[in-house]
């Protein structure tokens, strides 16, 4: 007994002691470690053991088991696997219950100027992952999300794996070995397609069940896909990954509509004939492979609409952030489209896609006055200059970032300043 109390109050224990307990102020690691530490020097030599010299970097390996061990490795891993540098997306694959509203902040300086381009409603779409969540239109005149949904969780959005490997960069740059795939592209893909076609399989027996134990919240969130209250935004510019689409389309019987679509126009009557629409992700880009025409994408929507295919057009661009929308729609009507044709394309086309064409785009009784006035032709980079702005018939401020700096500095010089609309 006596050796033991020696042990138990000698100036080693009471060193061992301190490291366990000055690593674990600076660690913070499970609470019920220092319980362990306090109560016996043994404690504080297996903390030491477990904690302390894993942290140093020695027999890592060997502790995989503990629990926090294994949260830091599983949530290293997931960062790993989703490298969304801005945080612009969710961690996982299969997210279907994320709803990208709850994030939308009405007061971004970001809507303001898209809105003194004419932009009047806005699809909120998540990002990452397989299955990314369900996007909602809104429109750009409110306090907060719940004010500003038009149209709550109209998509499903899934991201369809390329089945092709990007090209080296030009003169050999970049890490040996770039442009040699480490697996099989074409085979990743399909078992990532499986992986969602499971998960439909799946969420459509669960959601044929009678009664349920549990709730699942995946499922769930997919049961408007299967009532044709939902549509399925399928993103993906290949042409097999459109056929996937075509695909789903046929097995689980859901409205598709593909996202970017850059290669659409080789498979147009095809698309006519399942009765899938594209929203066309950005005219002003290069072709998408080397064989097609340098003015391929400038093209596309007039051959679409000779095909008889519903399509919109979008403004996918970090740099202008959507505010060339109307000039896209300007260069497509200078590539075969007539102005109408192109007027529609960002219009009423884009409402019948998003399932809101019985609220606006087009002018009819009974339809909310989302209208925009211009005085030039608001196709045209040169001469469109957005004068009033309405939004359910209110007249809105088209007051935004630009314009305050724009005053700011011809007030500095004493220039007179030209009224904001």
């Amino acid at each position: 007994m006596a050796s033991l109390l020696f042990f138990a109050f000698s100036w080693w224990s009471i060193v061992l002691r301190a490291i366990a307990i000055i690593h674990f102020i600076r660690r913070r690691p499970d609470f019920y470690w220092l319980w362990i530490i306090l109560f016996h020097w043994v404690g504080a030599l297996v903390y030491i053991a477990v904690e302390v010299v894993p942290d140093a970097g020695l027999l890592r390996q060997s502790f995989k088991i503990f629990p926090r061990r294994k949260r830091i490795k599983e949530l290293e891993a997931a960062i790993l696997d989703n490298p969304s540098a801005g945080n612009y997306e969710e961690l996982g694959d299969l997210n279907p219950s994320v709803r990208s509203i709850v994030a939308y902040n009405t007061d971004s300086k970001i809507i303001n100027t898209v809105k003194a381009s004419g932009i009047l409603l806005a699809g909120v779409t998540p990002q990452g992952g397989s299955i990314s969540g369900s996007s909602t239109v809104v429109q750009l005149d409110a306090w907060n999300w719940e004010d500003a949904a038009y149209k709550m969780d109209g998509a499903i959005h899934v991201n369809l794996p390329t089945f092709i490997v990007p090209p080296r960069r030009p003169g050999g740059g970049g890490r040996r070995g770039a442009g040699v795939p480490a697996v099989d592209p074409v085979k990743e893909a399909l078992e990532k397609i499986e992986a969602i076609k499971t998960f439909f399989r799946e969420a459509k027996a669960w959601l044929e069940e009678p009664v349920h134990k549990e709730t699942n919240l995946k499922f769930e969130a997919v049961k408007g896909l299967f009532s044709k209250q939902q549509k399925l935004f399928v993103h993906g510019d290949q042409v097999k990954q459109m056929l996937v689409a075509i695909n789903f389309a046929k097995e689980f019987g859901f409205d598709v509509v593909i996202v970017g679509g850059s290669e659409s126009w080789l498979i147009a009557d095809l698309l006519k004939q399942n009765n899938i629409a594209v929203i066309l992700g950005q005219q002003h880009s290069l072709p998408t492979t080397d064989d097609d025409d340098v003015d391929q994408p400038y093209k596309t929507p007039a051959q679409l609409q000779k095909a008889g295919v519903l399509f919109a057009l979008n403004d996918d661009n970090g740099e202008t952030r959507y505010r060339n929308l109307m000039f896209n729609a300007g260069t497509a009507a200078a590539y075969g489209l007539t102005k109408e044709q192109a007027l529609q394309a960002i219009t009423l086309n884009s409402a019948k896609i998003l399932g809101i064409e019985d609220r606006t785009g087009s002018l009819e009784v009974g339809k909310d006055a989302n209208i925009v006035v211009s005085g030039g032709d608001i196709l045209d980079m040169r001469t469109s200059l957005i004068e009033h702005c309405f939004i359910q018939g209110r007249e809105v401020s088209l007051e935004n970032k630009q314009t305050q700096l724009y005053k700011r500095y011809m007030g500095k010089y004493g220039i007179p300043v030209t009224p904001t609309p």
